[in-house]
């Protein structure tokens, strides 16, 4: 891969294990904020298109149904990208890797300025979409390298967060650049601005970032902090790190349970997700009786009432359960599976809205808790392809449910069908929590007993 492969450090930071020990606690918040950066970023070069679409309807006449497909293509492609490009992370050169992926995305916006062709703007997105999954594989393996399992949870959350920023980032940045230039200017707004933005955010990466610490002349986790190796669930062997991404892949992921019950979690999650947030403006507008500026409010409070759960979800789960993931994933997913409830059968604005916000609060909870715990059912060195297992299954399936499948069963037989689906996911997902939790008791017993 020469430029992303593993980068052999220059020289040793450290000339001694304690000096070791202090740059790494200082360099890893560094790391962290380099990853929240980049992948804050991405979405600005992602979600960017859902803003485009009115323009695309009105000035180049494309109906609804080809936005779909345009948006269904992005998504297969992003989902099938994330379970490649997520394990070609563990061999790679985790900063360089996220910033190629930008500037690539960079690229393909750029292009869109351009693009009138149907068909070659849904080339164009597809690779997008491609390159978009070049973001999460490396943000996971560095806070897989940088942060050992009592900190994980926080680590995690923090970087979670990243979601919720750049989606929130992206009105605003378009917002602002509609003000400076003409409506018919509007491809200048919609994608060369955000790509503006995400160029300055690359060098910020570069300079600001890390990749994992033995590039960065520091021993591995492991060796600086002897005392944190003693928490892992599964123990990394260090001549697993000689072995390719597909070898990773066939040894720790594909035939490992736990690899397939987290991805079955995120399927849940996945289709919960997408089957509210999708459907909010059109079952707000067309079933509740909302106006357009009392939908806008309820779907902006899903998105951002993430922020504060997700952060709380992570110091809880390190501090209050002690590096054990399921436990808060299943309260949310509890919450949820009421919530969904209330949400379907209210006929007031006000306990609608509050039920969007909680269902947004609580959905990210048991997302963050499946990020985390992917980290910690695999060695450290196929972190990247664990992920990439749990986010192909992610999109192809739980994504597509909360679309395409709620799409058909309320068309077919009215919105009571598309909330069944909703609560026959949130069921599954506190099953796949409970299952879980128990095969981390289990991973536990077997630590101590060796």
């Amino acid at each position: 891969m020469g430029f992303l492969s593993i980068q052999p450090p220059k020289r040793s930071l450290a000339a001694s294990a304690a000096q070791a020990r202090d740059l790494f606690l200082k360099l890893r918040w560094r790391a962290l904020f380099g990853v929240f950066l980049g992948y804050a970023a991405y979405y600005l070069v992602r979600n960017n298109f859902a803003f485009s679409s009115p323009f695309l309807s009105n000035a180049l006449g494309w109906d609804k149904t080809r936005i779909g497909v345009l948006m269904s293509a992005m998504l297969i492609a992003y989902g099938i990208s994330k379970g490649v490009m997520s394990s070609l992370a563990d061999k790679s050169d985790v900063r360089r890797f996220m910033i190629v992926g930008l500037l690539l995305s960079v690229l393909c916006n750029f292009l869109f300025g351009f693009a009138s062709s149907y068909w070659v703007f849904a080339g164009i997105l597809m690779v997008n979409g491609w390159v978009q999954g070049m973001g999460v594989g490396p943000s996971v393996v560095t806070i897989a390298h940088w942060f050992p399992r009592r900190m994980r949870g926080t680590a995690s959350g923090l970087w979670g967060i990243s979601h919720n920023v750049g989606g929130g980032l992206v009105a605003p940045i378009i917002t602002g650049a509609m003000a400076l230039v003409a409506t018919d200017q509007w491809r200048i707004a919609c994608y060369w601005a955000p790509a503006a933005v995400v160029l300055v955010i690359c060098l910020i990466v570069w300079f600001v970032g890390y990749s994992i610490p033995t590039s960065e002349g520091l021993p591995p986790l492991e060796e600086a902090f002897p005392e944190d190796a003693k928490n892992e669930l599964v123990k990394t062997d260090q001549t697993d790190r000689d072995k390719s991404a597909w070898k990773l892949f066939c040894q720790y992921v594909l035939p490992n349970p736990n690899a397939w019950l987290v991805s079955l979690l995120d399927v849940c999650v996945y289709a919960v997700r997408f089957g509210v947030l999708t459907w909010i403006p059109l079952y707000l507008l067309k079933v509740k009786g909302f106006g357009h500026k009392e939908m806008a409010v309820a779907f902006l409070v899903f998105e951002w009432a993430a922020i504060p759960s997700t952060l709380l979800a992570g110091v809880i789960s390190d501090r209050i359960f002690k590096g054990r993931r399921m436990p808060p994933a299943l309260i949310a997913f509890g919450i949820i599976l009421v919530t969904i409830f209330v949400y379907w059968s209210s006929t007031s604005i006000y306990i609608i809205s509050a039920s969007l916000a909680l269902i947004g609060c609580m959905i990210y909870v048991p997302q963050c808790m499946a990020y985390v715990q992917t980290i910690e059912i695999v060695p450290q060195v196929a972190v990247g392809a664990a992920t990439g297992l749990r986010g192909l299954m992610s999109y192809l399936v739980g994504a597509s449910a909360g679309t395409a499948l709620f799409g058909y069963l309320a068309d077919t037989f009215g919105w009571i069908a598309g909330f069944y689906l909703l609560i026959t996911f949130a069921v599954l997902g506190i099953l796949a929590c409970i299952l879980m939790h128990k095969s981390v008791l289990k991973l536990e017993r077997a630590k101590a007993a060796s």
